[in-house]
Order: structure tokens, then sequence, then C-alpha cells
């Protein structure tokens, strides 16, 4: 059976507290990769939504421009139980720019514009920017200060958070069916399949977080470049590998896994054999085959930037910092403590096993 839970790297819970007690609570910007070209037919919209997820932005804004949802490009999906900033593109040839004052709506506001030349892909963007509210904070505030600067100085297991696996971790049954049979949508399927992914990954990372090796490799490791996703080796051990380890040039790696074999060895090849020998992850593993992906690789180490905070009365506590595309500010918060989160229940997170 897959676990529910996953272990954690910095030890017992430092505080419990509440979050998303309102989506002002949790703030997301976008750090943009590019500057618009200023020409193009191609308007870049930058939007504050409060409450509301990517897809249904993306559908207001094909309304108002009068053209199909697929003509509307965004970098990244963010939370609906926030307040995010976030670039999108609209594909307008040949036509001026559109009147913007009826695009406001209830939780949509437009803050800037300006003409670029190709639609918004995914994953074009540098970062995210969060600053976090915790409310009803209980915890030693040394223990939570000496937790935060853990954290920010070694860094966090690199875990998919919730949000890929849908409402109450739907989307994995929902995938062991598609994968037995089911028909479902194309665009639920991509969802579907790396709910898959994402599961086998986050089962080897635990592992490791287990054995102690999520930050320092073992032997047979595969390299991911930190900022990037070029993996190299294995290869043997040096000094230099382990001087580029210690400045987060390079982290270890487990697989998203697809067809191939894996590329790790020795013990590294072991743990992923062994975290992922069981009937229900041999049932995704056969899914994900069948479907056609392929083995790749993702870091298992995830260090935050900019790591700040500040206390807001004698219970809440700011929390402020950046992550890379495709980090999850939930798996930061699950090293810090135990967080309830009003919108989506208790972390799937436990301490140290």
């Amino acid at each position: 059976m897959i676990e529910t839970t996953l272990p954690t790297a910095h030890g017992t819970p430092a505080l419990s507290a509440a979050i998303r007690t309102t989506p002002d609570d949790f703030f997301v910007e976008e750090i943009d990769a590019f500057l618009p070209s200023g020409q193009g037919e191609h308007l870049l919209l930058t939007v504050e939504k409060r409450g509301m997820n990517t897809a249904f932005a993306a559908k207001l804004i094909a309304q108002w421009a009068g053209v199909a949802e697929m003509a509307v490009g965004y970098a990244g999906l963010k939370d609906r139980h926030a307040v995010t900033r976030q670039r999108f593109s609209v594909q307008l040839p040949g036509r001026p720019l559109p009147d913007l004052e009826p695009l406001q709506a209830p939780g949509l506001r437009v803050l800037g514009h300006a003409w670029h030349a190709k639609k918004l892909p995914r994953g074009a963007l540098a970062g995210n920017r969060f600053r976090l509210v915790l409310r009803e904070v209980h915890g030693e505030r040394d223990a939570i200060a000496t937790r935060l600067q853990a954290i920010a100085d070694a860094g966090v297991p690199n875990y998919f958070g919730e949000q890929r696996f849908g409402r109450d971790g739907a989307n994995l049954g929902n995938a062991l069916a598609m994968f037995a049979g089911q028909r479902v949508a194309r665009a639920q399927r991509t969802y579907l399949l790396s709910a898959a992914r994402s599961e086998l990954f986050n089962q080897v990372l635990a592992a490791r977080v287990r054995d102690g090796s999520w930050n320092r490799g073992l032997d047979g490791e595969v390299w991911a470049l930190d900022g990037s996703r070029s993996v190299f080796g294995p290869e043997p051990w040096s000094e230099a590998l382990a001087e580029r380890i210690e400045r987060f040039d390079i982290h270890p790696s487990a697989p998203l896994w697809g067809r191939g074999d894996l590329r790790s060895a020795g013990a590294a090849w072991q743990v992923e054999e062994a975290a992922l020998a069981g009937d229900t992850a041999m049932a995704l593993r056969l899914g994900l085959e069948s479907a056609g992906l392929r083995q790749e690789r993702r870091a298992t180490r995830l260090r935050p930037g900019t790591v700040a905070w500040t206390w807001q009365g004698d219970d809440a506590l700011v929390v402020e910092f950046t992550l890379p595309p495709g980090a999850y500010a939930t798996t930061v918060l699950a090293e810090l403590g135990a967080m309830h989160d009003l919108q989506g229940g208790q972390r799937p997170f436990v301490g140290n096993a």
C-alpha cells in the first residue's frame, strides 16, 4: 500500500498553527522570467486573483477577449484559496488593445499589460515569492526561529505538495482507475498522470528522508543541477562532488517514473526499487509506462531563497521566502510544524520516523 504520511527531515514540529484563515493570509507572486518584447499579437496581462484558481481566470480572460480558451496562456497553476499575482497571455492578432475595464471582476484585478511576440508557455517563470501568515501559533519563539534558520541553511525535502493529488487525494485513486481501463477526459488524464508520477517520487524521497540520504547522496547517485532539469552520473565519489553539494550547486535526485531503465546504480538504485516494490506502486509504474512517459529525474533537495519572518502580535507569524518553479510552499511549512489548513485539513506530514 502507498503510505499517506511523509516523514520530515528537521525533527519534531517547532509549532502548530492555522494557515489560510483568509485568502489574504496566503500571498503568492510570480517572479517573471522575461520582459515583454513590447510588440506582437499576444497581450500579456498581469493580474491579481483572490479566491480564484488559474483555469477559471483564464476562462474569464478568454470570454472578455472573445477568443477560445486555448488562445490564453499562463506559466503556472496557482492555489484557489490565496491571493496570487501572475501573468496571462491572450492572442489578439490584428486587434488593438481592448478596453480592460470589463475584465475587472470580483476576485480579479488587472495590474498591468504589455504586448509580446509569443504565447506565455507553461513553466516560463523564474520562481514564486510567498508571504504566508500563520495564525493561532503555539510554540517557543526561539525554537521556531532556530527551525526557520535551519530551513534557510539546509533546505527541505523537495516533496510534491498535496495540490498534485486533488481534494482528499482523490487523483491517485482516479489514476489507478484510469490505468485499469476507466475512460477520462484528455485534460483530466494529464492531471492524473502527474499525480501518479508525483506519488512515486514522494515515496522514494520519503525513504531517503528516513535513511538520511535526501541531502547527501548515495553510491550510484544521479545528480541534479540546481535550477535546471539537467542531470549527470552516476560517477565515482570525489571531493569536487562534495564541494558542489555543500554549495547547493547539485542535489541528489529521485525518479519521475516512465519507460526505460532507472539511471541510478548501486545503493541509490536499491533504495528506489525497494520504495516502489508494493502492489499499488507497481500498478502506478506500469500505468505510467503504458501511457508512454519516459524516465526523468527530480532533485530531492529544495532550498528556499530569502527566508524571513516577523511576528504580528502574540500568535501570528509572517513567513516570507522564494521558491523555484515546481516547488511547493506547503513542503516548507511542513518542516516548520503542524499546519491546520482551514481550506484543506491537516497536512499529510509527520515527524521523523
